[in-house]
């Protein structure tokens, strides 16, 4: 017994002596630590100053941009023959103009350049030139959701919610999708978010309606049915507040795999809100909110804010999906949106104005020119190529306004229509260019990088060519040397 006393007393001799070893290392350490010794974050040192030099001199900043390089002086005999050699080919025919100008657009060689002719598409190279000067483009079109009479419920105990369109006729019915200009803003990802505000609000139980009241009541230009396929509107849909996909059609046709690349023309539904509605109601209900009667129409809340809201890209990118694609909706769409902008009618030909107007302000010859409507799909519509290629050269001057219209242009062998065209290899990324082409025109206009520097403009307009592909061709082959000036 007395053995196990002395054994019990010794282990805590032992035990106290190392927590006094340990105690005095720790402390031992720690001093150590504050004086630097050993590495650690304590020290007795003062916090030091930093004290930077005096800077001996400054560097001037430079523009990342430096002005535009006229480069050598353009060939004017070389130009002149390219385009006697144009001329000549069979399939132009007499009923044409065309202009090649520097970059200022002082014109190098030019033919009938005066005389007003059908433009097709590349009208929309106006309707970009407008709409750069008087939209945001760095906006966005959201689509939104109100709660209509501040949320009262109706006498079947069910919320009326109203569903606002501002113009994204590029909604996807799917999920937003970031990767793409055509459904970046998407209705699930709406219905999504707007059941999601309505069940914080306790509401299971609503009625839709949807506001299609942006662009009045006419929606269509007066003379676009004969190029659109009459009824069918294989080409353009009608101006809408909202839209899925343009109001594509699809059914029995196959739908591209890109959205962003036009490369199919199925009929369109004329009522592209209504059909977004009720694809809006039809999942809502699908997220355990209960939809009860018809969609129909209504107007959103003067005031308030909305519950629930998608945006499209923005108008910088929808422009460049307009140019590349030559997209008749979204350039009719631009015009409407610049009329709504500047003032002018909120029509068509409210449209036509707005657009005529800027190109006057900015000091561009329209005399002789007629805008039927913005995307150049209509007949009626007339154009100098004095005008288009003035238009380029304003596009040209490196004007931070004009930046989305000269970015959205196609550009030879990388995007848009250009890739449909026969131009050389040679000319690949040199040439940024609008297309147009309808029964009896065929017409570009754009600008030039050339090989020995600096940029020149174009454009030339054929009406009632002898045989179309000849002159087309043709245009190809002028426009495709036009680097090497």
């Amino acid at each position: 017994m007395r053995a196990r006393k002395r054994m019990i007393a010794q282990r805590k001799r032992v035990v106290a002596a190392s927590a006094v070893v340990t105690l005095v290392l720790g402390m031992g350490y720690v001093a150590a630590d504050a004086f630097d010794i050993v590495p650690g974050p304590l020290t007795v040192e003062p916090v030091r100053t930093v004290e930077f030099p005096q800077a001996t001199s400054v560097v001037a900043s430079k523009p990342m941009v430096a002005e535009l390089n006229d480069g050598p002086k353009i060939d004017a005999a070389k130009a002149g023959s390219l385009v006697d050699a144009f001329a000549k080919t069979k399939g132009v025919g007499n009923d044409y103009s065309l202009v090649i100008a520097d970059a200022q657009g002082n014109p190098i060689v030019q033919r009938n350049q005066g005389t007003p002719r059908e433009p097709a598409s590349t009208m929309k190279t106006m309707t970009a030139f407008a709409a750069s000067n008087a939209l945001d483009m760095s906006s966005t079109l959201d689509t939104e959701v109100y709660l209509a009479d501040g949320g009262a419920e109706q006498g079947d105990g069910s919320v009326r919610i109203v569903l606002k369109g501002n113009g994204d006729m590029l909604l996807g019915s799917g999920a937003s999708d970031a990767s793409h200009v055509n459904g970046r803003a998407g209705v699930t990802t709406l219905v999504q978010r707007t059941a999601a505000a309505l069940k914080a609000k306790g509401v299971t139980a609503v009625s839709v309606a949807y506001d299609d009241s942006l662009f009045g009541t006419k929606r269509f230009p007066d003379t676009i049915s004969s190029n659109n396929g009459g009824n069918d509107m294989l080409y353009a849909a009608p101006m809408s507040s909202m839209a899925i996909d343009e109001a594509r059609n699809w059914s029995g046709t196959t739908k591209p795999s890109n959205p962003d690349v036009e490369s199919a023309y199925p009929t369109r539904f004329a009522d592209g809100a209504a059909r977004v509605a009720s694809e809006f109601a039809k999942q809502l209900g699908k997220q355990g909110i209960k939809v009860g009667g018809s969609v129909s129409q209504g107007e959103a809340p003067d005031s308030g804010k909305p519950i629930a809201s998608v945006s499209s890209a923005p108008l910088s990118e929808i422009m460049s999906f307009m140019l590349k694609n030559s997209d008749n909706t979204e350039a009719e769409l631009f015009g409407r949106l610049t009329a709504l902008k500047t003032g002018e009618e909120n029509s068509p030909e409210g449209a036509a104005t707005a657009v005529r107007k800027a190109l006057d302000k900015a000091g561009i010859d329209t005399d002789g020119i007629v805008i039927a409507d913005c995307s150049g799909l209509s007949s009626g519509s007339k154009l100098t190529v004095t005008a288009l290629m003035q238009v380029q050269a304003k596009y040209a001057s490196g004007d931070d306004e004009y930046a989305p219209a000269i970015e959205g242009l196609a550009v030879s062998g990388l995007s848009g229509t250009a890739l449909h065209r026969q131009l050389p290899g040679s000319a690949d990324g040199l040439i940024r260019l609008k297309t147009g082409t309808l029964g009896d025109v065929t017409s570009m206009t754009g600008n030039v990088s050339r090989t020995k520097g600096g940029v020149l403009t174009f454009s030339i307009i054929v009406n009632k060519p002898a045989n179309m592909w000849e002159a087309m061709t043709a245009v190809d082959t002028l426009v495709g040397k036009l680097p090497e000036l």
